[in-house]
């Protein structure tokens, strides 16, 4: 089984800002391989120049075989790509739709193709409906759909459940498991580090670089300490109080809780809740966790930036 993508070195300058930062990375054929970071991390910018889109400033890429530099064009043919602003048709029924991308992906036999993609994403029920009616996540199964159309090895998704509601997550993430099983290729995009863990490999970008790549589980090991999850109230004052105090390695908010890096979770959790209780803040529950990839993804920031600060 052997790699579709193989990038090296690749970089992209837009003026005096450098997006992307010399890359490597490579995906192996059936994989679930994940970009993942905020808003600005240069994910977007790297699926689009591995789907030839845009030319690189340095670096490069091979697709399937081909050069993203020198054959961009052959790139495309073979791959499908759902940008996060996939433009559907919303005067053309589900039907229409289908049918305008298979014809400019040069697809004409292409009625039995649209049957089983309209099966697969179960929007039988609505292939009359104009696009325009349809709610958020039925667009985005659409838009898959006509990403499929042509039968690619290699499908790019840039954050394609970004404003989708949670049931509909789901079922994407149910197709995009399904296409596994055909030995299609997925290389996504996403800010959601719940969904990364669906992945076989993610990449975890900041600032145009690559922190880490591996397996899911791989990166969380990488973790050091235990994590304390702290269900308490006045979560800003315990944040900033366990900052202070040399038990708590790390300390990172999520809306009502707190999670904790401590070394030793059978000795340090009583430590911790002597703090938060001493200083009145009433603690509902404190328990140990397993750690997520957004605890490792905010560790790696978090040691990025102390760094920063030696130097």
């Amino acid at each position: 089984m052997g790699n579709v993508i193989e990038a090296r070195g690749l970089t992209k300058d837009f003026g005096a800002i450098r997006a992307v930062d010399g890359i490597d990375l490579t995906v192996g054929e059936g994989e679930m391989f994940g970009l993942v970071g905020p808003d600005g991390a240069g994910k977007t910018t790297t699926i689009r120049m591995l789907c030839g889109i845009l030319a690189p400033t340095n670096g490069g890429a091979m697709i399937l075989g081909k050069n993203i530099v020198t054959e961009p064009d052959l790139v495309k043919k073979d791959i499908g790509y759902l940008s996060q602003k996939f433009s559907l048709y919303g005067d053309l029924s589900v039907d229409e739709n289908i049918e305008f991308f298979a014809e400019i992906n040069n697809v004409f036999d292409y009625k039995k193709r649209r049957e089983e993609l309209l099966e697969f994403t179960r929007l039988v029920p609505f292939r009359g409906r104009l696009a325009e009616r349809l709610s958020g996540g039925m667009k985005q199964k659409l838009a898959l759909a006509c990403t499929l159309v042509h039968t690619p090895r290699l499908i790019f998704l840039d954050e394609p459940t970004t404003g989708v509601d949670p049931v509909s997550r789901r079922d994407f993430w149910r197709i995009l498991q399904s296409l596994l099983r055909e030995r299609i290729t997925v290389v996504m995009s996403t800010p959601y580090l719940d969904e990364a863990e669906r992945c076989t490999r993610v990449a975890l970008m900041n600032e145009g670089r690559i922190m880490r790549i591996d397996a899911p589980v791989n990166l969380k090991k990488e973790m050091r300490g235990e994590v304390l999850e702290i269900v308490c109230d006045r979560v800003r004052d315990g944040f900033r109080l366990l900052k202070t105090r040399p038990e708590a390695w790390e300390v990172q908010a999520f809306g009502d809780r707190l999670h904790v890096i401590v070394a030793r979770a059978d000795r340090d959790a009583d430590r911790v809740r002597e703090t938060l209780t001493g200083a009145g803040i009433r603690i509902e529950s404190i328990r140990v966790i397993a750690p997520s990839l957004e605890n490792v993804f905010i560790s790696l920031l978090t040691h990025k930036e102390q760094r920063k600060d030696v130097a």
